[in-house]
């Protein structure tokens, strides 16, 4: 926003101006954030890696007892005893990292990071930069039923916003490399840059700006092309071509999406309510993850490929390789396993659980269509496709993000129409039964308010000439003070506005003064106006935002502005208020009735909001 005032020679206002230099310097800024997210990018990818290895290494030594980084699975295990030792031992470790290093590494990431965003100017402390994927990998590598995908997340978002803090970036900023560098993890891990943009829009960034999207593409663009050097090229979950689905295959997909949504809902509710439970414990949380731990390895001795990552799991549902029995098995056990883990506060990662239980549940549906209305024709490897995405849809409400990515993670053109449709049910489901979400629940119950729909600002979409050009009462330099207060004594409320700007001989603003400084009682008659003058003039142009005012009045700490144009930039035309800026929103409520909306008005908020420090 262009900000002039009068300097003399020998005066330099200490508030800098915003004028087409700064705009300049945006850009710059631009620029500079999309290189810096280019090197969290490449680091996030690297740490991407090394987590994998991590948790392999960890693997091989618990459960096969040797060093090595290769492959390997809890399922593998040389002694069964070891299903039910592992998790515990892992647990116990996570929980000692928790207390004595940072509780912040509790829980599945995003919904930490999305906190920090919120509430703390997207600070995450350093350390979390090391403990989280380390916790991580120790609670995976011992059988905790997660992704590696969201303790990477969390851990590229720590980058981004430690280099933020580093460079002494705005909070603004901050926001945009940590959503930076958690897109990265995410492209890292499964190789799905542009769902990953996506998730940073609806779950990270809060806003749909350009400014802002331009680091994030940039940064899932580099990692990538770095993942292809460090990981397998090539879909992360392979399946074989499916043919294109029937218009009653459609119909048949979409009844999917809604009994998944349905429960999602009832998942999410469930993660929430065993948290609730271990809460009432009457020991530390600290031992929580152990506690958890014995559950998960009892499940997993009469499930073993329920403990890890369980990606391979994903593949097999996809492939249609896991059918009756052992499905059923798989996907009611690892739900069970997933919810005990996360609920009992360890580390971890919820999108591959989630994946894998709503591919369960999609391909049971399918066996189901298939025995009962085999006309339909579904094909129960869709059914898992559609099940796993819209599972996501229904607990995150990330509905583009859950279609995007399961395209990309496959690479089946044929499945963007199931995904679309049973992905906008699942959500409209979630979205009907459900206040929170698996991502927000937890941070809403901290009284943070998370937003959910992203609309242009209103006021961003007015000028200061649509309610600032207006009469104003001006108040020569040179006037005694006893001379005013007789002539504005009457102003009282009735001019709109306690400001009075102050021209001098020439017509040309000088500064501003208020009522009260004008009946200040140690102020004597025999004052000038001019004298009353604390500072420099600020004003706002007839062709700025009022969104450009506001920000302006807060960052000047002024109720008012004088409003001049770019012609005459010191020949006052008007005066905007505060008030202004509030009558401003009349014609937005005005549209909102006409077009049917019911506004629900919350008479008292019984919270006190957070993360109000300078960013």
């Amino acid at each position: 926003m262009d900000v002039q005032k009068d300097l003399s020679p020998d005066h330099k206002d200490p508030r800098p101006n915003v004028t087409k230099e700064e705009s300049r310097t945006s850009q710059d800024r631009v620029v500079f954030l999309c290189s810096i997210a280019v090197l969290i990018s490449l680091l996030t990818v690297v740490v991407a890696k090394l987590l994998v290895l991590l948790i392999n290494f960890v693997t091989n030594l618990v459960f096969l007892h040797h060093f090595s980084v290769a492959d390997a699975t809890p399922s593998q295990a040389l002694s069964p005893l070891w299903f039910v030792l592992a998790p515990p031992l892992g647990g116990l470790i996570v929980g000692f990292l928790a207390r004595y290093g940072s509780a912040a590494i509790r829980g599945h990431g995003i919904p930490e990071a999305m906190e920090q965003v919120l509430t703390n100017c997207s600070r995450i402390p350093p350390r979390v930069t090391i403990l989280k994927p380390l916790s991580s990998a120790i609670a995976i590598g011992t059988g905790g039923p997660f992704g590696a995908e969201g303790p990477i997340i969390a851990t590229g978002g720590a980058l981004g916003s430690l280099l933020g803090q580093i460079l002494r970036t705005t909070g603004s900023e901050r926001k945009v490399l940590l959503a930076a560098g958690a897109a990265s993890g995410m492209t890292a891990i499964f190789g799905t840059p542009i769902s990953a943009v996506v998730l940073a829009i609806e779950l990270l960034l809060f806003e749909f700006r350009s400014r802002s999207l331009a680091p994030i593409a940039l940064a899932c663009a580099v990692a990538a092309g770095a993942r292809s050097l460090l990981f397998h090229s090539g879909p992360v979950f392979a399946m074989p071509n499916v043919q294109v689905p029937s218009k009653e295959a459609l119909i048949a997909y979409l009844v999917i999406g809604a009994v998944i949504g349905l429960v999602a809902v009832v998942v999410t509710k469930l993660v929430y309510a065993i948290e609730d439970i271990f809460e009432r414990l009457p020991i530390h949380w600290m031992w929580w993850p152990a506690i958890g731990g014995v559950a998960v390895g009892l499940i997993g001795l009469a499930s073993p490929s329920t403990l890890g990552v369980g990606y391979d799991n994903i593949v097999s549902l996809l492939g249609g390789k896991i059918v009756g029995g052992a499905l059923v098995l798989l996907t009611f056990t690892k739900l069970a396993s997933w919810l005990i883990a996360l609920g009992s506060g360890t580390s971890g990662g919820t999108l591959a659980p989630l994946f894998t239980i709503g591919g369960g549940i999609g391909a049971l549906l399918g066996l189901t269509f298939q025995t009962y209305v085999p006309a339909v024709g579904t094909d129960i490897r869709l059914c898992a496709l559609v099940g796993m995405a819209a599972m996501f849809t229904g607990a995150s409400r990330a509905m583009l993000t859950s279609v995007i990515f399961a395209f990309e993670a496959t690479l089946q053109p044929v499945g963007i129409f199931p995904l679309l449709g049973s992905c906008t049910i699942a959500y409209l489901v979630s979205l009907t039964m459900m206040r929170n979400t698996i991502m927000t629940e937890k941070i809403v119950r901290r009284g943070v308010v998370v937003p959910s729909d992203y609309e242009a600002d209103y006021l961003s979409r007015q000028l200061v000439a649509s309610c600032g050009v207006k009469a104003v009462t001006c108040i020569n330099d040179t006037d005694l003070i006893g001379k005013v207060r007789t002539e504005t004594s009457f102003s009282h409320g009735s001019k709109g506005h306690h400001g009075y700007p102050v021209i001098n001989s020439e017509g040309r603003l000088a500064g501003v003064i208020t009522r009260k400084e004008i009946f200040d009682p140690l102020v004597p008659n025999e004052a000038t106006a001019g004298s009353l003058i604390k500072q420099l003039p600020i004003r706002a142009f007839d062709d700025n935002t009022l969104r450009e005012a506001a920000d302006l009045m807060v960052r000047c700490n002024v109720g008012r502005l004088p409003v001049v144009s770019q012609q005459h930039p010191d020949i006052v035309i008007g005066i905007i208020t505060r008030s202004d800026l509030l009558q401003a929103h009349t014609s937005r409520i005005a549209e909102e009735e006409e077009a049917g909306r019911h506004i629900r008005i919350r008479k008292s908020i019984n919270f006190r909001p957070k993360g109000n420090r300078e960013c």
